[in-house]
């Protein structure tokens, strides 16, 4: 059957270029009039790699994958272009080759795909909104991301799909067992939720201990990036960092009871069950650490375990993994949505800009035919348990346990939150920090504000 699709689909491209084909596909989007690129290419540019479009094919293609090669052979012949997504700059430098398009565009068709902490860099260089060219209220576009692309109203970059989970409690099966803890436990604590930061202290105070009598703990509660912990603390209480007035204009929060007491408890608890880094080590050292197997949780993203080719790949010990615990002025689990958002410089008339827009559109719809409600689980049961994946990454995607990160629209959290404050968290006074970086928290927001 599927064959029959394909060849449909071949003979209806020829009729589409011999122009006695006016509809679309079974499954297609329609057709829309008027819209030609005169044959031009178009570059969806972003910065890992790994090229696709209408000629870019596998081997020897699923089903699925043809049927998407179809897809956007259709859109290519149906549009008179040739639409591409490949690699422009990579992490660090994609920020620079945007803002040189802008000061100097070339004529070319081009949107860029931004790691979040560039957006607001990229917005300050010349950004066209999305809101009069695309219908942002469809369910596509996703809420989150939308809210910290949007400055005053207009909202100028997207994300389609659901947020990829970001902040998640890894922990070592092993461990936990050798600790008396009964892991299968913690998966009924967050489906109950009962999952909070007095069950989790619990659990690191009984994990955190000296097994051979030497003087010197040997087996520590946590391991990972304490500034990542101090972050999803904030939110996992209800607080920000920022946040919109009614006018949209942004405002430094971060002095509210629900901040400041997830700070509090993030600065008594990380040290008081973390393991230590050691003399002259690398900032990323707990990446090795964790896999040593001598840490009962790890505070990280997602993608270091779920991902294929992760960096948890090799790790020997079972692993598990729940969200972060529930503060008590909290309501729910949260991850901090940092999803790529996807822009187009201010470099187009208003038409042009109307035709990327709709482009784009078409390009990150669902493969026709398939229905793709679980294909974000690939190969993800082949590195931990299924509660790991089926409740707690499943749970995480979606909305109302993504929180939006209002920082993201002044900088990255490095730049804004992270010296002076956010850094320095563990042997500062929090008063102190807030009152001294306060007037630049403000004036970061009048600039955004203006």
């Amino acid at each position: 059957m599927k064959k029959l699709v394909s060849l449909f689909l071949a003979i209806a491209l020829v009729m589409v270029c011999c122009g006695a084909f006016a509809e679309a596909p079974e499954g297609y989007p329609e057709v829309r009039e008027g819209i030609d690129f005169g044959g031009a290419t178009i570059e969806i540019l972003d910065y890992w790699g790994g090229e696709q479009g209408s000629d870019a094919h596998a081997e020897n293609p699923t089903e699925e994958q043809q049927a998407l090669y179809d897809y956007r052979a259709w859109l290519d012949e149906t549009y008179n272009c040739h639409i591409v997504q490949k690699q422009g700059g990579d992490w660090g430098s994609q920020i620079t080759e945007y803002q040189n398009f802008v000061a100097a565009p070339d004529g070319s068709y081009r949107l860029y795909i931004l790691e979040p902490g560039s957006v607001a860099n990229a917005i300050k260089a010349g950004a066209i909104a999305w809101d009069d060219l695309v219908d942002l209220s469809a369910d596509k576009w996703n809420k989150q991301d939308l809210g910290f692309t949007t400055k005053l109203g207009k909202a100028y970059g997207v994300y389609a799909g659901e947020c990829e989970p970001r902040q998640c409690l890894y922990f070592n099966k092993k461990v936990l067992e050798d600790a008396g803890i009964e892991w299968d436990e913690i998966y009924d604590m967050q489906e109950a939720g009962t999952w909070t930061w007095d069950a989790f202290v619990e659990l690191l105070q009984k994990l955190t201990r000296d097994t051979d009598g030497d003087g010197i703990n040997d087996v520590y509660g946590i391991v990972g990036d304490s500034t990542d912990f101090a972050i999803i603390s904030v939110f996992s209480n209800g607080g920000a960092f920022f946040s919109a007035d009614e006018n949209g204009k942004l405002q430094p929060v971060m002095t509210s009871d629900a901040t400041v007491e997830a700070l509090t408890w993030a600065k008594e608890t990380w040290p008081a069950y973390s393991a230590p880094a050691g003399e002259g080590a690398n900032w990323d050292w707990y990446k090795n650490a964790w896999k040593q197997g001598y840490c009962g949780f790890y505070m990280y993203q997602t993608y270091g375990g779920f991902n294929d080719n992760s960096e948890m790949a090799d790790m020997a010990d079972p692993w598990g993994c729940v969200a972060f615990p529930i503060g008590p002025k909290g309501d729910t689990y949260k991850h901090v949505v940092s999803d790529n958002i996807t822009l187009i410089p201010a470099v187009y008339d208003e038409e042009t800009a109307a035709k990327l827009a709709f482009i784009y559109d078409m390009w990150t719809n669902p493969t026709p035919g398939y229905d793709d409600e679980y294909s974000w689980v690939l190969n993800k049961l082949n590195y931990t348990d299924e509660r790991a994946v089926y409740e707690t990454y499943a749970m995480l995607r979606e909305p109302e346990h993504s929180a939006m990160n209002a920082t993201l629209a002044l900088g990255t959290n490095n730049d804004v939150i992270g010296s002076g404050f956010l850094w320095d968290l563990y042997w500062n006074d929090i008063s102190t920090m807030l009152e001294t970086k306060m007037p630049s928290w403000i004036s970061l927001c009048e600039e955004f504000n203006k």
